[in-house]
């Protein structure tokens, strides 16, 4: 690896950078984004049932409310197993919350169908439309200010070409598990808010510690070729990132493990963008400053 020009080899980075752009546009295009109801609103429900939760029983269970006179195909979103116990199925509907007539309804019906489930080993959520809408809002512009306020700093600290490479290599980050997420279909939930604004938190820092020795490495050879320079300050702190990535995943995939759902969610998008952000701090962002770096503004 020792050997491996990050500038000539650019190619090979923006190859893999160009598939994962397909592949995530490709994904939101056809299937979209699983969200969960407390941006889309909904109600979710979460029950043992008494018996280990299948396809089936998924199946059966969607096909309940689908066919229940109170409530119909437009409340039907879907129903997983519980990653904490195989008996218990979290049930989601769709856009429009159940009210409480057609929770009991439902309930009721479900019941009968599964008369040996655990009547105390229940949650019922549900969220308005408009408080899922809120919260959209206010995620998007969390991230934004983020990003802002980053771009910010970086332009203040270094420059404005090295701020708008970080600000892209965070894009890149975010994206990429947007893609994973669309891709795999997973729940999009409260939790990643939080961990938007972590990842973006540690893939800038992992960024400014290259940008850092590209400085330090300027200063000293002044005549040496910007690429030349970027390729070294990229190998001199690649050891540092990868084992400071490495000691993290160790900590996030314990947690991951052993935790209960809502700390799973939570792991799980910062796992993607810690390892997207390796890649773009040291593969990435490099290269993103040295093209712009190569650009020069023609004056009249």
């Amino acid at each position: 690896m020792s050997k491996f020009h990050f500038i000539k080899n650019q190619k090979i980075t923006l190859a893999i950078v160009a598939v994962v752009l397909i592949a995530g546009i490709a994904s939101f295009l056809i299937q979209g984004f699983n969200i969960d109801i407390h941006f889309s609103g909904g109600t979710e429900m979460q029950i043992n049932l008494g018996v280990e939760v299948t396809d089936e029983v998924c199946d059966n269970v969607n096909d309940i409310i689908r066919n229940h006179e109170l409530l119909g195909n437009k409340y039907v979103s879907s129903t997983v197993k519980s990653l904490d116990n195989d008996k218990v199925a979290i049930i989601r509907t769709g856009t429009e919350a159940l009210n409480t007539e057609q929770i009991d309804a439902f309930l009721t019906a479900l019941e009968e169908a599964y008369p040996d489930q655990n009547r105390s080993d229940r949650s019922i959520e549900t969220v308005h439309p408009s408080i899922g809408s809120d919260l959209t809002k206010k995620a998007i512009l969390a991230v934004l200010v983020a990003v802002v306020l980053m771009l910010g700093y970086i332009w203040i600290r270094f420059e404005l070409k090295s701020g708008i490479s970080a600000v892209i290599c965070l894009m890149h980050d975010l994206f990429v598990m947007f893609a994973v997420y669309s891709i795999f279909q997973i729940p999009i939930n409260s939790n990643i808010i939080a961990a938007l604004l972590t990842i973006l938190g540690y893939s800038i820092n992992a960024t400014i510690v290259v940008f850092d020795r590209v400085r330090e490495n300027k200063a000293k050879n002044p005549e040496e070729a910007f690429s030349e320079t970027v390729n070294k300050s990229a190998h001199e702190t690649m050891a540092r990132s990868i084992n400071t990535t490495i000691t993290t995943l160790f900590t996030i995939g314990m947690i991951y493990i052993l935790g209960v759902d809502a700390i799973r969610d939570f792991a799980f998008p910062l796992i993607i963008g810690i390892v997207a952000g390796l890649f773009s701090s040291v593969f990435l962002s490099g290269v993103i400053w040295n093209a712009l770096d190569s650009v020069k503004i023609k004056k009249n």
